[in-house]
């Protein structure tokens, strides 16, 4: 299997929504950092995903819009711009991932019961075998994070290392 990490709405707008929301992304951030360590060193895809939404100006070009210094992505890194839930949806996101041969997805991010779990869905519609991280989803809903790996294939950091090697 040929993994690649997608890193979903981690973007500065959200940590606006409230307190219990940042400290959310704040914990998600931790493990996702982790997790792209893990993915850098066996020289694996890191795929950002970042939500547009013209009505909430939310739009490239905006510091809104914008990833959180904390979180450790690199130019070079492939970024997707996504209009709906499901990262998959009128994306070049399965194109991509067809070019690099990827085959499982690894999904981190916010909001865990909304955009994270479409694009697992959307992953598990187009054959990919998709994996939440354990720790490195995000919610205004805390609660809902563990709905989310409740119901969705779920790797732990540890794991995720040993499966990396």
């Amino acid at each position: 299997m040929k993994p690649a990490l997608l890193v979903i709405d981690i973007q500065k707008q959200f940590y606006k929504i409230s307190d219990e929301t940042t400290h959310s992304l704040q914990d998600a951030v931790e493990y996702t950092n982790e997790a792209i360590k893990y993915f850098r060193k066996k020289q694996s895809p890191v795929i950002v995903i970042q939500h547009m939404n013209a009505r909430n100006n939310l739009l490239p070009g905006n510091a809104d819009f914008d990833l959180p210094d904390a979180l450790e992505i690199v130019p070079g890194d492939l970024h997707i711009h996504k209009t709906y839930g499901n990262a998959f949806n009128k994306t070049e996101l399965l194109e991509e991932l067809r070019k690099m041969q990827v085959d499982m997805v690894i999904l981190c991010g916010f909001c865990a019961e909304y955009c994270v779990l479409s694009t697992y869905h959307g992953a598990k519609d187009v054959d990919l075998n998709p994996v939440m991280l354990k720790g490195g989803l995000a919610s205004t809903t805390p609660r809902n994070i563990a709905f989310v790996e409740d119901i969705c294939e779920i790797v732990s950091l540890g794991a995720l290392e040993k499966f990396l090697e």
